[in-house]
């Protein structure tokens, strides 16, 4: 399964070397998502980030970036809906029902699914769905490759995920809550997380 990493909202100082450390580490695809803030922000990040692994980085806003910075992607969201006039390229979109996934899936790179857990990061973010409801969805290859789990995704149940037949897992939570700007100096616990959800998603 592929695993997608999802940004923060904010910017902080040491999250290009983290970033880069992670795709040295064989993260597969970057989700830059940094709602409410400056396109400026954005470049400085994606300019301190190697140019090789631009490549692998999708973009929830600003989506000129896609071009200046010749990303994969673009995602869009309820704040971005619409795919730019004359746009060629990747596009994800982001489903919150089994009926919203069959109607998208075709017309995408991928999907992310969600809530599919509890969320980690956002406080009564319930799961949508039973597990009755995701092996039927499985079972009707309506849970596919392309379809990606978001929400409450841990190293504890992405074994779960696997068995439902999603292509990828997408991360924010059980990776970032192991850094805390303010007091963190080292960024290892994210490194050996990671490694460890790279490992068990294999």
């Amino acid at each position: 399964m592929k695993i997608i990493l999802i940004t923060p909202p904010n910017f902080f100082i040491e999250e290009d070397k983290i970033l880069t450390s992670l795709f040295e580490e064989g993260l597969d695809i970057l989700h830059l998502r940094k709602p409410q803030t400056a396109p400026m922000y954005s470049e400085r990040l994606l300019s301190l980030i190697p140019e090789q692994y631009h490549k692998q980085i999708v973009t929830h806003d600003h989506f000129y970036l896609k071009e200046e910075f010749n990303l994969l992607g673009i995602h869009l969201n309820h704040r971005n809906p619409n795919i730019p006039l004359n746009y060629q390229g990747h596009v994800s979109c982001s489903c919150h029902s089994l009926e919203e996934v069959k109607q998208n899936k075709p017309h995408f790179n991928y999907v992310f699914m969600s809530p599919i857990f509890d969320s980690i990061s956002k406080k009564n973010y319930l799961s949508n769905f039973s597990d009755k409801e995701l092996k039927q969805a499985s079972k009707e290859n309506i849970i596919d490759k392309k379809v990606i789990a978001l929400g409450g995704i841990s190293a504890e149940n992405i074994q779960t995920i696997k068995r439902y037949g999603f292509g990828g897992v997408a991360v924010l939570g059980d990776i970032w809550d192991r850094f805390d700007e303010h007091t963190t100096i080292h960024y290892e616990e994210i490194i050996l997380r990671f490694k460890q959800l790279k490992k068990l998603a294999e």
